[in-house]
């Protein structure tokens, strides 16, 4: 198949790296920053660097932009008649209620996925192409969506690397990445910010650096995201707020006993997540 990739940046650069690594499949990029499409080129991630053109000859589109861009792109792009296209964007009610209709019209089989992948760092000399090994794609469902669109992602998905992939709604989708994903990286973010971060070199081992390593993240992309998915992400904030009252209420009041169950608690549900 031909497979064409709108942005080379991290992930888009990773997908197209993976799927040039590990497939037979001919790969097209294409990005607006002309000198990342000649990486891309040269240490061969793609085939081919394709302009806004190209993607109506692709049997498979994949959109790897940020959500606001990827709207546009999805609907003032012209794709071959029934050719699978997705996107990979982080929240999927924003992206799915703008395009799924419209892309069905067309004759287009949409899909919204979304990678369980990422790094701290970003841009496609970052990319890697094993960035998706072991990891979940996340394939979401509308009455509109196509089963064997569906099926020829899962395939692509694990010859890739992907451990699984798992069927959802974008409703669902957002509701739990509200927990797994972004809830973390505001907590990871704001707990950097203590004062005491000035005295931590010396004092920190593995805790700090694994609370601390979303801190490090691209605002540009996250902002939009967060803001698309506010009402599960405030949810969740409101939610670690109020138990960490407890926390805070049970040290004021010098309460061991509160204190011993809080921790129990906290305990008990992390070793149950992981039977």
């Amino acid at each position: 198949m031909n497979i064409a990739i709108c942005g080379l940046g991290l992930m888009g650069g990773s997908l197209a790296r993976a799927l040039k690594a590990k497939t037979s499949h001919t790969v097209w990029g294409y990005d607006t920053n002309a000198s990342v499409m000649e990486q891309a080129l040269n240490c061969r991630a793609i085939d081919k660097a394709i302009d806004a053109d190209g993607f109506s000859s692709a049997d498979v589109t994949f959109a790897c932009l940020f959500s606001e861009a990827t709207v546009e792109f999805l609907l003032h792009t012209e794709f071959k008649e029934n050719s699978v296209v997705a996107d990979i964007c982080g929240v999927k009610r924003f992206v799915v209620d703008a395009v799924d209709a419209a892309l069905h019209s067309r004759g287009i089989r949409y899909v919204g996925t979304h990678p369980m992948a990422g790094r701290e760092c970003s841009g496609f000399a970052s990319s890697l192409s094993e960035l998706f090994d072991g990891a979940s794609f996340i394939i979401t469902k509308t009455p509109l969506t196509d089963e064997k669109a569906i099926a020829l992602l899962k395939g692509l998905a694990e010859s890739i690397g992907f451990r699984q992939s798992v069927v959802t709604t974008p409703a669902e989708h957002d509701k739990s990445i509200a927990f797994t994903s972004q809830l973390a990286h505001v907590v990871s973010n704001a707990y950097i910010k203590s004062p005491t971060l000035s005295m931590e070199r010396g004092f920190s081992a593995g805790s700090f650096l694994d609370l601390t390593r979303v801190a490090k993240l691209d605002e540009n992309m996250w902002t939009p995201l967060f803001l698309e998915n506010r009402d599960n992400l405030i949810y969740e904030l409101e939610t670690i707020t109020s138990h960490i009252e407890k926390y805070t209420d049970a040290l004021k009041a010098e309460d061991a006993q509160a204190l011993h169950r809080l921790l129990k608690e906290g305990r008990i549900l992390k070793e149950n997540s992981l039977k």
